[in-house]
């Protein structure tokens, strides 16, 4: 199979180190520079993107399009996408609901083929090595296998209905997100009354307790800013499944305190400060 182009929209973290595995097996990954931050810029010259002026060139020039932004702006990304007739493999990756997956897919037909899609697992970058989950065509998703193969990041297909991955990646979202947030609610109740570190002495004794891990508390308080908002599309896929979605929507709410650390390097006690002022 002849290597494609690939595009890469809104390249943070994530997309960024996972369009840069693409380039393995593609002819050139390319994105839209024209106003992205300073941040992203640096962050796709670190991983070798290709920058382009506009997004009309960035779809004009790509077979492949992989689609990976906040949750709340998903669905805009797909219209303007739309919007430019694009007629190839849109790879829809972002940690969304799988009924909105499902509208992005018929918001995109039929010029475009529409692959759902969920990462899980950390960045592949230091030796990490996510699994993206895909399901939608059988041709399509075959694309995408071929696309990482042989690289970081690693592919499940899990069926031909758009939608399973997405259900996938926010059924594993809200339990992960979830846990680190109670574990930061427990160790703030523990150090409010002076016995934090016996709490994450007794939970030490089991390696299998987030709580034997406080130090990730100042990583969730960083990443609260994402992590937040998946919980909400979790949420809604709890309450469109008939089950109650108020336990995401209570952990949500706990990691918006933390909106402001974005990206931030703190310290434990700097996250368990912020965590208690709201």
């Amino acid at each position: 199979m002849d290597q494609p182009t690939v595009g890469i929209l809104h390249p943070g973290s994530m997309g960024a180190a996972v369009a840069a595995c693409a380039e393995t097996n593609a002819a050139a990954v390319l994105w839209c520079e024209t106003g992205r931050s300073t941040a992203s810029m640096e962050r796709a010259a670190q991983f070798g993107l290709t920058p382009v002026a506009t997004m009309a060139e960035l779809l004009d020039r790509s077979d492949i399009v992989i689609s990976l932004c906040p949750p709340a702006a998903a669905e805009d990304l797909a219209r303007d996408v739309a919007g430019h007739r694009f007629t190839g493999v849109y790879v829809e990756a972002n940690a969304i609901n799988p009924e909105r997956a499902q509208r992005i897919a018929a918001l995109l037909g039929p010029d475009a083929t529409v692959v759902d899609s969920g990462v899980v697992g950390s960045p592949p970058v230091g030796g990490k090595t996510p699994t993206l989950y895909l399901s939608g065509p059988a041709a399509e998703t075959e694309r995408i296998e071929a696309l990482f193969a042989g690289t970081a990041v690693r592919t499940a297909v899990l069926g031909r209905e758009v939608g399973k991955a997405s259900a996938l990646k926010l059924a594993y979202a809200s339990f992960q997100k979830t846990s680190r947030a109670l574990v930061a609610l427990a160790v703030g109740m523990a150090r409010e009354h002076g016995v934090d570190q016996e709490l994450i002495e007794v939970a030490s004794r089991r390696t299998d307790s987030y709580l034997s891990e406080p130090g990730y508390i100042a990583k969730t308080a960083s990443r609260a800013w994402r992590w937040g908002p998946e919980l909400d599309e979790a949420a809604d896929a709890l309450e469109a499944a008939g089950l109650p979605p108020e336990m995401l929507r209570a952990a949500a709410s706990t990691l918006a305190r933390w909106n402001d650390a974005k990206d931030s390097e703190l310290t434990l006690t700097d996250a368990l400060d912020r965590l208690a002022q709201p």
